[in-house]
C-alpha cells in the first residue's frame, strides 16, 4: 500500500513536504522514474534515492563515495559501514545492493528527517541497516574498536559542517573505529580560495599516513564551489582504480594524492577540537 503511495504522488509530479529540525524537508519526485526522488533541506539538494534501483547514484559526490565502498573490499564480499549523516540513506541503500549481507549503522542527528524518510522512502526491510539518531561525533564513540571497514562522513547542518566534525579529535575517533586497512570517506564542500578544504587535508594527514582527494577539476583550481571527497587510511589506498572510475563518470573528476595532494594542501595547518569552524556557507547561486 506505501508502495502505491508513492508512485501515486510520482506520477502527479508532486512534492512531498515535511518541517524536520535541519529547516523544510522536501522529497521532490522524479518524472521520469515511478519511485525515484531528491531530498532537499531549505531548498539544498542532499540525496537522490532511487527505490527501484538503489544502485543508481545520481550525484557525482555519491558516485565518488560508492567507487570507496566498491574498493573498500574484494566484489561482493560483505561490509561493516558507518554512516555519519543520514540524508535519504542513499550510500547505505547503495552498500546494501551491491554488497548483501553487510552490516551498517548510520547516524543521523535530526530524528523527524528520519522518521520522515522512513516513512515515506522506506528502507528494505531485509537490509541490515540500524539508524541511530543522534550526534554524528556521539554516535561514533558508540562504535566499538576496530569494528568498521567503512566510515562514510557527509554531515551538513544548514549546508555547512559542523565545526566539531572536522578536527583531529574527530579524525582519530574515526581511526579508532575502523579496523586495521578500513577506509575513511568525507564529503567536503568549499569554494575559493579553497581555505576549508586545504585545512581538512592537513587535519587527515595528522592522523592518517594515506590520503587521496577527488572532485571536479574547476572546483580543485578554485573557480567554483563544490563537493570534494577526501579519503583516508591506513595502507596503500587503490588511487589506479579510483582514478579510471572517476574519469569515466557520466561528470569526470580528478584524484590528487601523494606529493600532489601535499602541494595542494599547501601548508595548512591541522585543526583542533580548539580551532576548528564550521565548512564556509555556499553561494546562493549553488542551488539555483
Amino acid at each position: 500500500m506505501a508502495r502505491n503511495r508513492q508512485r501515486d504522488r510520482a506520477a502527479t509530479a508532486a512534492a512531498v513536504v515535511e518541517t524536520v529540525d535541519g529547516g523544510l524537508a522536501e522529497l521532490v519526485p522524479d518524472r521520469e522514474r515511478p519511485r525515484a526522488w531528491t531530498l532537499l533541506i531549505d531548498g539544498a539538494p542532499q540525496s537522490y534515492v532511487d527505490l527501484d534501483d538503489p544502485a543508481r547514484l545520481s550525484f557525482e559526490y555519491q558516485r565518488r563515495l560508492g567507487h570507496m565502498a566498491d574498493l573498500a573490499a574484494p566484489p561482493n564480499r560483505p561490509l561493516q559501514v558507518v554512516h555519519l549523516g543520514g540524508g535519504a540513506f542513499t550510500l547505505a541503500r547503495y552498500v546494501a545492493a551491491t554488497r548483501p549481507r553487510s552490516t551498517q549503522q548510520i547516524v543521523e542527528v535530526d530524528g523527524p528527517l528520519v522518521q520522515f524518510v522512513r516513512r515515506e522512502v522506506p528502507l528494505d526491510v531485509g537490509a541490515r541497516i540500524r539508524v541511530r539518531t543522534t550526534d554524528a561525533r556521539a554516535g561514533l564513540a558508540k562504535v566499538q574498536d576496530g569494528w568498521a571497514d567503512l566510515v562514510i562522513a557527509d554531515v551538513f547542518s544548514g549546508a555547512r559542517t559542523p565545526a566539531h566534525l572536522t578536527s583531529t579529535e574527530f579524525l582519530a575517533e574515526v581511526r579508532r573505529v575502523l579496523r586495521p586497512g578500513g577506509f575513511y570517506a568525507a564529503n567536503l564542500a568549499d569554494g575559493p580560495p579553497l581555505t576549508h578544504l586545504r585545512g581538512q587535508i592537513a587535519t587527515a594527514a595528522a592522523v592518517f599516513p594515506e590520503l587521496a582527494l577527488t572532485a571536479d577539476p574547476t572546483v580543485l583550481r578554485g573557480r567554483r564551489f563544490g563537493n570534494a571527497v577526501l579519503l583516508a587510511s591506513d595502507r596503500e589506498l587503490p588511487v589506479a582504480e579510483l582514478t579510471r572510475r572517476v574519469a569515466t563518470d557520466p561528470h569526470p573528476g580528478r584524484v590528487e594524492h601523494g606529493r600532489e595532494l601535499a602541494d595542494f594542501a599547501g601548508g595548512a595547518a591541522p585543526v583542533t577540537d580548539a580551532s576548528a569552524k564550521p565548512s564556509p556557507v555556499p553561494p546562493a547561486s549553488v542551488f539555483r
